[in-house]
This record gives structure tokens, sequence and C-alpha cells, in this order.
């Protein structure tokens, strides 16, 4: 995984999943009977199984850390709930310059001085993953991931979700400095969340903006991108442990075709694509050889295996375009989906390259 995520093609493409440790697994529901999302993105013991749970159910050549882009918001004390069937629901919107600037003021080195919960989980997790990995005879990395700026933006200036995040675009052109100062400080925010995880053990990082494609490319680039790259620059800024020179950082968002080339800015190593641009046009948007990662659409675990099969060697052939390929979803795991699918998914990954 790491491997491919740095730009070496392995004969088997490596493969995991955007929200593999979730509402899609049975035992995953057992374990989260009680209690709230954030109480178990919180509880080391909770976070560290939940996150090894698909590891071993679908075989998948990585584990994603099990948390949510508003933890760090959340240890802040910003009073933020997981709402069900909603998202992150904010009791304080941040409607108002002067709302914005009370939360500003907010020391992002909090979210360091609060986050021993987060970095515990982490460690507990790469412990479990090197008994994985002895038991599998190959190495297994936890990839670590925060929220983009614009994404937790659009959430705090909202309330919570939003079809069209109108209010996130509209204080873009409405009062630019205070857009700036809040994105900025989130930069700073999230940055160290990412940055917690990979000190605590994490063998790469994905920074995840769900919303950017709802953007025009222009105001993208000009009121998004930076606060983006600031984020990601915590991460960078890292000393490696000896022997690693190198840690690989992926960008990825929905619906970001017509900003795939923005997005693929020098410090990142992979590029995610979401399901609606093949690979290989990616790949040509882009213009530099980057590894992509993605792009199955989720709707396609629920198709008959023939149609899953072809559709998933499209995009292996497609993937050839670029210097490496980490075969992912095109988002998320679909919480009704059939876990036997997602397994036949690896399992038809891994066949390929071998084949």
């Amino acid at each position: 995984m790491v491997r491919a995520l740095l730009g070496d093609r392995p004969e088997i493409t490596p493969v995991w999943f955007m929200r593999q440790a979730g509402r899609s697994l049975p035992e995953y529901r057992a374990l989260r009977s009680q209690g709230t999302m954030l109480e178990a993105c919180l509880d080391p013991a909770l976070a560290s199984e939940i996150t090894m749970q698909p590891v071993r159910r679908h075989g998948v050549d990585a584990a994603i850390f099990f948390s949510d882009i508003i933890v760090p918001l959340a240890l802040l004390g910003i009073d933020v709930q997981i709402a069900a069937g909603r998202g992150p629901v904010f009791s304080k919107p941040l409607h108002t310059a002067a709302d914005i600037a009370a939360t500003v003021a907010i020391d992002p080195q909090l979210v360091i001085e609060r986050g021993a919960p987060v970095a515990d989980a982490v460690s507990r997790t790469t412990a479990m993953l090197a008994e994985e990995s002895e038991r599998r005879g190959e190495p297994l990395p936890l990839i670590g991931f925060a929220g983009a700026p614009f994404t937790l933006a659009a959430y705090l200036v909202e309330g919570g979700p939003s079809k069209d995040h109108m209010a996130a675009r509209r204080l873009i052109h409405t009062d630019r400095a205070a857009w700036d100062d809040l994105t900025a400080w989130l930069a700073e925010v999230t940055g160290r969340f990412l940055a917690l995880q990979i000190e605590a053990g994490a063998s790469a990082g994905q920074l995840f903006d769900s919303w950017a494609g709802g953007l025009p490319p222009k105001d993208y680039r000009e009121a998004v991108l930076p606060a983006s790259v600031a984020a990601l620059a915590h991460a960078r800024a890292l000393t490696l442990p000896e022997g690693v020179d190198r840690l690989p950082l992926v960008h990825f968002g929905v619906g970001t075709g017509e900003i795939l080339v923005d997005m693929a800015t020098p410090d990142i190593d992979a590029l995610g694509v979401d399901y609606r641009v093949p690979l290989d046009e990616a790949h040509r948007r882009i213009g530099r050889d980057l590894t992509l990662q993605g792009n199955l659409d989720p709707a396609l675990l629920f198709a008959p295996e023939e149609i899953r099969t072809t559709a998933i060697h499209e995009i292996l052939e497609a993937g050839r375009a670029a210097r490496a390929h980490v075969f992912n979803l095109g988002h998320g795991v679909p919480m009704d989906a059939d876990p036997d699918a997602i397994s036949a998914v690896v399992r038809t990954v891994h066949e390929w390259r071998a084949r």
C-alpha cells in the first residue's frame, strides 16, 4: 500500500475502502449498540477494535482510522453532535463575523493537548495491525485522515449538512476576510489532528474534502486550496522515523472532476478520484504522474457479481495510466452494502493483478 502511494507499482494492486469501518458491518453495529458516535471515536479500545474489523473480515491492504472529521472541533470544546441519518450538527452556527472571530480565538494547539485518546487509539491499532501483519505475512499500514478546511467550514457556517453549501459559498463573496480567517484557523486545527495520528503511528494520511466539488474552480483555487495546502503542511513537516524517506499523503474530494489539476499539489503523493471520472481521464487532466486512488461507484456493490467484476476490471485497466494505482471506491461504503460484496471486490482486485 505505502509503496503504491509513493509511486511504485506492486504486482498485486492494493485495495482499501473509505468508510470500510462502520455501519455496513454487523459486528460494528453490535459493538456500537450503546453510546454516541463521538464517544466511540474518543474511546481508544472501541475505536481501535472498530478500525480492525474490516481488516479481518475483508482482507483489505490497509486500515483507515475510525474517527470523524469533526472530532478535532469537539476536542476544542465546540458543541457538535453527529445526528443519526443526518451528520454533524452544531448548536451555534457561525452566522456572523463576530461568531467567526470568537471561534478562531480558540488555540488550535488544544487538539494536541486534548488528543491523548486519539493518539492512544492509533497506538493500539498499529499494535493490532502488527499482529495481523505477522499472521498474514505482509505489512498492513494504518491510514490517518482529517477533514479539509472547506468541508469543516461549510458545516460550521451552515450549522450542519447542506445540499448546496450556500452559506459557505455566500461568505466567500460577502466577507472574504472572515472566510480567510476561518479557513486558516481550520487548517491549523485539522492539520494538527492529522499530524497527531501520524506521530502516534499512522503510515499515511488522507485529507478528505466532501464538498469541494460544489465550488467553481476559480473560487476553489483562490478561497479554499491555500487552506488545504496549509493543513497538509503539518503532516509534511513532521520528523520521520529513521529509514522512512517520505510519508505518503492523499488528497480526495467528491465531485472534483473540474478541479483535479488544482488538487494535485506538489505536497501530495496520491490523488483520490471519485466515481464520476475514469482514472485514465483523471490522469490526463492532472498532467503529472501521481498515484491515483479509486474509483468504483459504490452503487456497484449492489450489482450482480458479473456486472461488478466487469466494472472492477475496467477501473484496474484505466488505473494503468498512472504511475501506480490504489483501488478504492469513488466515495464511502454505503451503510446498507452487503459485507460479502465488499469482500468479493477485494478478492477480484487481488486476483486480477495475480492473473
